[in-house]
């Protein structure tokens, strides 16, 4: 079998990271994309900035002409500002934290214009978006929750537009992530770090449920559908690296809208 190939937009940190070495962890050819290049162990670094769309078109044409095809599309890539988590109404924030229905949701939707080409001449793909019950709950504010709403909207309409083609799409609650950031908030601080971590998930996390999803011969049937990460996991019988499944918190943040039936053309 051809070794696949997977894009993840936003693998230069964080989620997108974790994401991408998961996947090259299980056999993938992975390019990671991201405004600055790093190391990212086997992944194939691509310097794109998300918000021109010639730049993300070229960054595909290279994938086709490297690879030869393309299996996977993870959209991770967004704008989060520092200012994200300030508890004060969305007018008295910066207004560039809009930006991230720009590089976000925007850069989804581009993202995966440029890949359905690639994906549906494999009659088999996915595309996998990460979210949050920020699509939901009343989470950083107004921009952070419409992105993780219209991410789960995009999954649920472009699988309408997929059917038949092979290709399906999913979008994932993450849950809270033990990323380099969050570990740093932590420094000096070892024992409220380690209680963090027990309602905590590390980045690779998602990246091996998107694995699993993706050889899972009954995708289709979660084909437009926004999933609980921690949930997918007892499908799959997957842990985290320390052998446990990460809790749902669906009864403190919501659940996943599950999209109507109705397709109006």
């Amino acid at each position: 079998m051809d070794t696949p190939v997977a894009v993840v937009t936003g693998a230069s940190r964080g989620a997108g990271r974790g994401i991408a070495a998961a996947l090259v962890a299980r056999g993938w050819r992975v390019y990671g994309t991201g405004r600055t290049v790093t190391d990212a162990g086997g992944v194939v670094p691509m310097q794109v900035d998300h918000a021109d769309d010639e730049a993300v078109g070229a960054m595909f044409e290279r994938v086709a002409a490297e690879s030869g095809r393309l299996d996977l599309l993870v959209n991770n890539a967004a704008v989060i500002s520092d200012d994200l988590v300030d508890p004060k109404p969305f007018w008295q924030k910066p207004i560039e934290l809009a930006d991230v229905l720009n590089v976000g949701l925007r850069s989804a939707y581009v993202a995966s214009w440029y890949a359905a080409p690639l994906l549906i001449a494999n009659d088999k793909g996915l595309i996998a978006f990460t979210s949050s019950p920020g699509s939901v709950c009343y989470m950083h504010g107004a921009a952070y929750g419409a992105q993780k709403a219209g991410v789960d909207k995009l999954a649920a309409d472009m699988a309408v537009d997929f059917r038949g083609t092979g290709v399906s799409t999913v979008s994932i609650w993450m849950g809270i992530l033990l990323t380099e950031k969050l570990r740093a908030a932590f420094a000096g601080h070892p024992d409220e770090l380690a209680k963090t971590a027990e309602h905590a998930e590390t980045p690779e996390f998602t990246g091996y449920l998107i694995d699993a999803l993706y050889r899972d011969p009954e995708v289709s049937a979660l084909s437009g559908h926004t999933v609980i990460g921690a949930e997918l996991a007892h499908r799959y019988g997957l842990t985290d690296e320390a052998g446990r499944v990460p809790p749902s918190h669906r009864d403190m943040l919501g659940a996943p809208r599950e999209p109507s039936s109705v397709v109006v053309r």
